[in-house]
């Protein structure tokens, strides 16, 4: 993957280091991790944050093999 430099307000800079540091990332992947959630809700306006959130770690433990078979009944 490459990287683009693109221009951000110094505010959303500022605020991506505070929100970064808290949940231990970068401001680089702070923004990203905004910038993925708010493409989710645009395309996916039905769904709030929780319901983004926990099917970005659904699919994070699906990847990692963290799945068990349903059984029904």
């Amino acid at each position: 993957m490459s990287a683009t430099a693109i221009k951000i307000d110094q505010q959303m800079v500022s605020a991506a280091r505070v929100h970064g540091a808290a949940m231990n990332r970068s401001a680089t992947k702070q923004v990203e991790f905004w910038a993925r959630i708010g493409k989710i809700a645009e395309e996916n306006p039905d769904l709030n944050f929780n319901d983004i959130k926990d099917l970005l770690i659904s699919l994070e433990q699906v990847k990692a093999g963290m799945v068990t078979e349903y059984q029904f009944g």
